[in-house]
This record gives C-alpha cells, structure tokens and sequence, in this order.
C-alpha cells in the first residue's frame, strides 16, 4: 500500500510571483524616494552635508540629477516587473546595481538614509534573484 503526499498547485509559483510582486513595488517606492532625493539634491536643499576632501568628490546637483535619471528608470523598470517580464528582472537587478553604487558614493552627504536604500537595494536584488524563470 502506497501513500503519496498530496501535492499544492503552484505552491512554488506563487511565492515566485509574491517575490517578483514585492520587488517591483519596493523597486517603485525605492525609485521614487532617488527621484525626491534627486530633486532635494537639484535643489540645494539644507538637508544635505558637504564633506571637504571626499575621493568621489562631486557637485551636489550632479548627484542630484545621477539620483533623479536612476530613480526616474527604476520607477518605470519596476512597472515593467509587474508583467512578469525577464528582461525587466534582468533591468531591475542591474537597476538596483546601480542604485547601490550610487548611493554608497553619495554615503558623506546623507550618510544614514543611503544606508538604509543599499540594503532595500539589495533585498530587491535578492527578491529578483531567487526566482527561476519558469515559477514566474
């Protein structure tokens, strides 16, 4: 007498489609904080620190404008998750890439909050990362 284990449909499917669900809408929100910041930046806004002799040293309004294009691009990457697309994951994990870079160069004139988008960066490049094409 055999027993089988009786089998969930699209038990794994699910969770994938969760993940990638979840990455676009954190890639969203993460995309549209760069474009304020990005503006705040552009702005000469108060909020920010100047840092004398910084190796990555640049103008406050040119990473203003870097965190406005890059924000601006992942609000739009992460509509294009929301249709199941591979080549939008491939876009947001080299997207969210960016974004990493940029915000660790950006660490001395807003040291805490860049902290904070580098590891919601990397949660969405896990959240894209772990599912197979074929869950999707």
């Amino acid at each position: 007498m055999a027993t089988t284990t009786p089998q969930r449909s699209g038990g794994s499917a699910t969770v994938a489609r969760g993940l990638v669900a979840f990455a676009a809408v954190m890639l969203f929100i993460a995309g549209l904080l760069d474009l304020f910041r990005g503006i705040m930046a552009i702005a000469e806004d108060e909020v920010f620190i100047t840092t004398p002799d910084y190796v990555f040293e640049f103008d406050l309004t040119g990473w203003g404008w870097i965190h406005l294009i890059l924000g601006a691009l992942a609000i739009l990457v992460s509509l294009g998750l929301f249709t199941g697309s591979v080549a939008a994951r491939a876009a947001g994990v080299g997207l969210a890439g960016l974004l990493i870079i940029a915000n660790f160069l950006t660490i001395p004139y807003y040291p805490l909050w860049s902290i904070v988008v580098i590891a919601l960066y990397a949660f969405i490049i896990w959240a894209l990362c772990t599912v197979k094409p074929e869950e999707t």
